[in-house]
């Protein structure tokens, strides 16, 4: 990348001495025993100094370590820890406060002792939690009984006593053991399942060593600076190395924590679960299990690494996933999936195109739609100079001079889901619609403003172009949405992109110490900002569509924005451009134009009713433990679904009792916004005409 932003990642610090003897603070407040992790590494002392100065030195936000940023850690350790306030008692939480204010401090001396006494804490507190759930299991629960469960409880009072703990587990565990009643678990066995569960992760925290505490410590650190500075350990940083090759054999799929939820961040295009469509964003994956007749292991409460090694494998082998799919209700069942692992290429994230034909005011046209599924390009090959090396602009404009001979009448480019990748091709592939210009700004720690412009002077497409993005479309995905818009080259149409807008580097850590003999790992350091070449952040404020459709997806839950560490927006000088043409005075027609068809669209009802439908699932706060007004709950909801069913195809003329074609028809609303994209770019096609 550019010089002034990766020159200091070549500097070496000096090897650092230990100040302070690493069980100092422990000893004051615990006797050590054979429970415990013990930090006995001088290297993991060091090295949270050299993370420490790397991250005050050199972190875009420059942020000096106060005791409100110590406060901040704090709260971050304790959260991840113990987020669903299931574990610490109060006074617990009151014996910490002592270090609340001075952990920045600590970090600078090298001083890794109380983040360990914290977590030995929390894990004599699993412990005692695990005595009284196999108390438990023991117990008949009364599901007629009138009582209810709050799964989340980010916000609730820490518990008192343990009979307030005792009280909130007994809830979780009957929650639990009703859910699977409900899923047609046998009724004998629930004790059983349930017991594995929990001793499964019981095993995997008394199985931490001090390596764990420290990466699970640092980056509770990092992530106080903003999401997406982060700590590789050795293993995390070869599975970060994996992902970013594309060569992971498994399901194709991106997770992430939530709660103790493992939970489908992203699907990546040509992988085993973009092809199958049994899997998708924000479903939960509650159990995993190997071949057509293994075990289902349940992973609720699991980590996220151990949930992705049991998902991994083999090219060719067969995987099983229990979902609870994010539209379902409380009540739903879990459904069973079942995919074969395959290797994620990267011929299969290349760009395809098809075309549609959309039909408006008696005019019919046909549409040229490109989906990009992410910036890709072959950086070795690029390195060797190889002359045909694969990159996304030179697939793009195959298809566009594909297009010119099939006489498309517009151009539809489909970022959805399309998470970013290579800088480069975003700022090339713009290039193939404007004539010259800046299609992005980068601000560094230094201020230091860089434009990067259009490489290429000549324009590979003029005519009609609409750009489709949504909640998933990041990073380099709103580098080219939001160069289209500025530039008036086309609509942006969809939902608000995600509004990712820093840069990233790694920095090898095994430089850092050199005496050591350890794989330190990497940190992975934001350095910088993006910005439009009108001089806005797309940070947290992402790009908004000149025509928005619905969304499940808030910004206050998904998004930068939802972040609370995230780096704030802002705007920087405009760069000189300019643009193509000026839509602005169009676009409201259209908008009119397309508020009216949607008005009588049955496709667009029917998703309003299934959004409808999942928004009171997300916001109810409350779960039944009643096992009649549970069932109850499902038989409703499903007499609804059918019945939005019914009436969608009855409004297309289907026969109820066709089921096929019934449900081919609500497989085609899950298309509805590109349908609609093409009758808007139509739109615009025909406004120009006029």
């Amino acid at each position: 990348m550019r010089k002034n932003l990766t020159l200091i990642f070549v500097l070496t610090f000096t090897v650092l001495s230990w100040a302070q003897n690493p069980n100092e603070v422990l000893n004051k407040d615990h006797s050590i025993d054979t429970n415990k992790v013990i930090l006995t590494n001088e290297t993991f002392n060091r090295l949270g100094q050299v993370i420490t100065q790397f991250i005050s030195h050199y972190h875009y936000k420059k942020q000096p370590l106060t005791d409100s940023l110590s406060a901040a850690i704090f709260k971050e350790y304790i959260n991840d820890l113990d987020n669903n306030k299931l574990y610490f008692l109060a006074s617990d939480i009151e014996g910490f406060e002592k270090y609340r204010n001075k952990l920045s401090d600590y970090l600078k001396d090298g001083n890794l002792a109380p983040a360990f006494e914290i977590f030995n804490v929390f894990k004599n507190r699993l412990n005692e939690r695990m005595k009284y759930i196999d108390e438990l299991l023991k117990r008949k629960f009364d599901f007629t009984k009138n009582e209810s469960f709050t799964p989340n409880r980010e916000k609730a009072d820490w518990a008192k006593t343990k009979n307030e703990l005792d009280e909130l587990w007994r809830e979780r565990i009957k929650n639990d053991e009703l859910n699977m009643i409900l899923s047609g678990k046998d009724v004998k066995n629930v004790g059983d399942v349930l017991a594995k569960r929990y001793h499964n992760y019981h095993k995997i925290i008394l199985q931490y060593d001090a390596e764990d505490v420290f990466s699970l410590f640092i980056n509770s650190f990092t992530q106080v600076y903003d999401p997406h500075t982060d700590y590789f350990s050795p293993a995390a940083a070869a599975n970060f190395s994996i992902s970013m090759k594309l060569s992971l054999e498994g399901i194709g799929a991106s997770l992430r924590q939530d709660n103790d939820y493992t939970v489908v961040a992203s699907i990546i295009a040509g992988g085993p679960a973009s092809k199958s469509g049994l899997l998708k964003e924000e479903d939960k994956i509650v159990g995993v299990a190997q071949g057509d007749s293994g075990e289902m292991v349940d992973v609720i409460g699991w980590r996220l690494d151990d949930v992705i090694q049991l998902i991994r494998g083999k090219k060719g082998t067969v995987v099983r996933l229990q979902i609870q799919h994010a539209k379902d209700t409380p009540a739903d069942p879990p459904t069973t999936i079942k995919l074969v692992r395959d290797e994620i290429k990267l011929e299969e994230q290349a760009a395809k195109d098809e075309i549609l034909n959309v039909q408006e005011n008696g005019t019919n046209f046909k549409l040229g739609v490109i989906k990009l599924p992410s910036f890709y390009t072959d950086f070795e090959g690029q390195r060797l100079g190889k002359p045909n090396y694969t990159s996304t602009t030179r697939d793009v404009r195959a298809i566009l001079s594909k297009f010119k001979q099939q006489k498309v009448d517009g151009v539809i480019v489909d970022l959805r889901n399309n998470g970013g990748g290579s800088l480069q091709e975003a700022i090339s592939l713009s290039g193939l619609f404007i004539k010259d210009g800046p299609i992005v700004q980068v601000k560094n720690s230094v201020n230091i403003v860089e434009v990067d412009k259009d490489p290429d002077p000549n324009i590979v497409y003029d005519g009609p172009l609409a750009v489709v993005v949504n909640r998933f479309s990041a990073s380099a995905s709103e580098i080219f949405a939001a160069a289209i818009q500025d530039y008036g080259r086309g609509l942006i149409l969809g939902s608000n992109s995600y509004g990712k807008g820093t840069v990233q580097n790694m920095i090898d850590l095994n430089h850092s110490i050199m005496t050591s003999d350890k794989n330190l790992g990497q940190l992975k350091l934001t350095i910088a900002k993006f910005y439009r070449i009108n001089g806005s952040s797309t940070q947290r404020l992402g790009v908004k569509p000149d025509i928005s459709f619905p969304s499940p997806y808030s910004a206050k839950e998904f998004g930068e924005s939802s972040q609370p560490s995230a780096l704030p927006w802002d705007q920087i000088p405009s760069s000189h451009f300019n643009r193509f043409s000026d839509l602005s005075k169009i676009i409201p027609t259209l908008e009119k134009k397309h508020e009216e068809r949607i008005k009588t669209d049955p496709e667009y009802q029917y998703l309003l009713e299934e959004l409808r439908e999942f928004n009171e699932n997300h916001d109810r706060k409350t779960i039944s433990l009643n096992e009649a007004a549970r069932k109850e709950e499902r038989e409703k909801s499903e007499v609804v679904r059918k019945q939005r069913e019914e009436e969608l195809a009855k409004s297309l003329g289907i026969k109820i009792e066709n089921k096929k074609e019934v449900d081919a028809a609500v497989t085609n609303t899950k298309d509805y916004e590109l349908k609609e994209s093409g009758r808007i770019l139509a739109d615009l096609i025909l406004s120009k005409v006029g």
